[in-house]
């Protein structure tokens, strides 16, 4: 699909901009072997453009060349608002072994719990390493978030047992995943640090393929 082909070109410009400085302690010679810098400081081997030679740089003048991967303010809004989003996902979840009636959907359900209660740990400490500059959006940006079900939803969610829940259950997660990929997309489109991007490529790689199994379970 377009987006999954557009997600998948930045992902791999991201793996190209973190490898391009690789930190040595010396460099290699022609036997393999060791040899550092002439006055034996450590060395830092940045890689040339392709066809290009290396470069040989100090880690002062390597720190510098570094990409500033400072967060901006669409990572703080996209692991603010996916703490919620996937918070949602935890509630759905936790329906789902009383109320479901097909085992496929039950397993999907502790898939979901087992991936995004560890990734709403990692967000938390993200956020709490890099505070966003003043308030939060809040209930704004709840109602904003693509793919979240609506309180009546939950509740019928809720209320429902044996195969209305499964089916109502796919519905609302499929749409609750897409949602996630959108906001994804986004976090990966317009922010600028590179800890936010592996979070949202690990939405992407996860939720992408739990989205085909809820379609093949439907």
């Amino acid at each position: 699909m377009d987006m999954a082909n557009a997600l998948l070109g930045r992902f791999l410009g991201a793996a190209l901009a973190a490898g391009l400085l690789l930190a040595l302690t010396g460099c290699q010679d022609d036997d393999g072997g060791a040899r550092a810098a002439g006055d034996g400081a450590p060395v830092v081997v940045a890689p040339g453009k392709p066809g290009g030679p290396a470069r040989t740089l100090s880690p002062e003048q390597a720190a510098r060349e570094r990409p500033d991967d400072t967060p901006n303010a669409a990572d703080h809004a996209y692991v603010r608002r996916m703490v919620e989003h996937h918070r949602q996902a935890l509630t759905m979840s936790a329906l789902a072994p009383d109320r479901a009636s097909a085992e496929g959907v039950r397993r999907l359900a502790e898939r979901i719990a087992a991936a995004q209660g560890p990734e709403i740990g990692a967000m938390e400490k993200w956020l709490s390493r890099y505070p966003a500059p003043g308030a939060g959006g809040g209930a704004h940006e709840h109602g904003a978030m693509p793919g979240m079900a609506t309180e009546q939803q939950l509740a019928e969610l809720t209320a429902a047992k044996g195969a209305d829940f499964d089916r109502l259950f796919l519905r609302l997660m499929t749409a609750h995943h897409e949602g996630a990929l959108t906001m994804a997309g986004e976090a990966l489109a317009q922010g600028n640090n590179v800890a936010v991007e592996e979070m949202a490529n690990e939405v992407v790689a996860t939720q992408s393929a739990e989205v085909q199994r809820m379609r093949a379970l439907g």
